[in-house]
């Protein structure tokens, strides 16, 4: 039976752990290039243990960016600085992964501690905004959308896929695609955004071939013997949204194009849900044993798995795959570290990298001094 910090193997690629430092935006790149940040932020994360690390979203187009400060794979230039990053999460013992997407309708805000407004196409630090109809998203997000025609969705996919050489040029060894929370991908996937009536709207069939579409795309670049990964808004919490026997029915497509793995979010598609599930403990858990159970791909999911013993359960009583993690890396990039000794697992040190594991398992002095104390009394249970 497998548990948290069982090793886990898709294609060629085998991660030291089922812990996933989910894609989390920044805001700290300029003319989306990584720079030193990131090199601190990942670099900490695949250190403290973690077997999955991906930086934030990367934008396959420059406008496809959520803000002029985010991270983009869209010119050959930002190879260099992912290349650098990889290279540090694999010296760490973790696996470097990539989430390539485009904002869609939700993107040219500005930073959400300056009020997070969306900003006019005029304005210096944004754009014009696109999507699959010229539907606003409403909330901050109110500015006019362009509704993508024919050729322009060919351009994306394209653009997707030279993201997708110089994710392989950089050395990332798991590509994922973004299509939920609202971006670009869940907007064609949601009636809520998606009002078209070409062979990109109207029946389920018709709003998930973008998806499909960009599958093949990235699948003439990507390496077969590499995971391939689609992050799926699965419920829009809204009556005229997606739902779920629609996610089921478009991931069995995407199975058949070439995915290895689900990793399953919202949808988000509206700023205002009907129902909001977010402050309950690993609410994405049962969907996403449905999906494994029922399309039979491999699954992983984010959503309030921060406790130790919920994630680790989640993996023994075999729901899902991975657990993805976000706020949770970011409070303590030491995580994994922290869940091994919450879960009295045997020699916690090994999870972080030989020199520190060395002075870390051999105490010298007062022992509860170097910040470890005893794991609690319940151990594993």
């Amino acid at each position: 039976m497998p548990d948290l910090f069982s090793p886990y193997t898709l294609k060629d690629v085998t991660l030291r752990n089922r812990i996933v430092m989910s894609p989390m935006t920044m805001y700290r790149s300029r003319d989306g290039l990584m720079s030193d940040f990131h090199l601190m932020l990942l670099g900490s994360r695949a250190a403290g243990g973690f077997g999955l690390v991906f930086p934030e979203q990367l934008a396959i187009t420059a406008e496809g960016r959520t803000s002029i400060s985010c991270g983009g794979i869209y010119d050959d230039a930002q190879v260099e600085g992912l290349a650098r990053v990889c290279a540090l999460i694999k010296d760490m013992g973790a696996t470097p992964a990539v989430q390539l997407g485009h904002t869609g309708r939700k993107g040219s805000e500005a930073k959400p501690w300056d009020g997070g407004a969306q900003l006019p196409a005029d304005d210096a630090n944004g754009w014009q905004v696109v999507g699959p109809s010229a539907l606003s998203y409403g909330g901050k997000a109110n500015e006019p959308v362009h509704a993508l025609t024919g050729p322009e969705i060919k351009d994306i996919h394209r653009a997707y896929r030279d993201a997708a050489r110089r994710a392989v040029d950089a050395g990332f060894q798991w590509l994922e695609l973004h299509f939920a929370h609202g971006y670009l991908g869940a907007s064609f996937f949601s009636p809520l955004a998606n009002q078209r009536t070409d062979a990109y709207g109207g029946s389920p069939e018709n709003r998930r071939r973008f998806h499909l579409e960009a599958l093949d795309a990235v699948r003439e670049v990507w390496p077969e013997r590499l995971p391939l990964s689609v992050r799926l808004g699965i419920d829009d919490l809204h009556d005229d949204g997606v739902t779920f026997d629609e996610a089921l029915e478009a991931l069995r497509a995407m199975k058949a194009h070439g995915l290895d793995f689900a990793d399953l979010s919202l949808g988000l598609n509206t700023p205002q849900p009907q129902r909001r599930p977010f402050n309950d403990p690993g609410f994405m858990l049962a969907p996403g044993a449905r999906v494994r159970r029922e399309v039979g791909v491999p699954v992983g999911v984010s959503w309030n798995l921060g406790q130790p013993q919920l994630a680790d359960r989640a993996i023994r009583e075999e729901l899902v795959d991975l657990v993805l993690l976000g706020r949770p890396a970011l409070a303590n990039p030491h995580w994994p570290l922290w869940a091994a000794r919450e879960l009295s697992r045997e020699d916690p040190f090994g999870l972080v990298p030989e020199d520190w594991a060395w002075w870390l398992r051999n105490f010298r002095g007062h022992a509860p001094s170097i910040g470890w104390p005893e794991p609690p009394a319940y151990g594993g249970a």
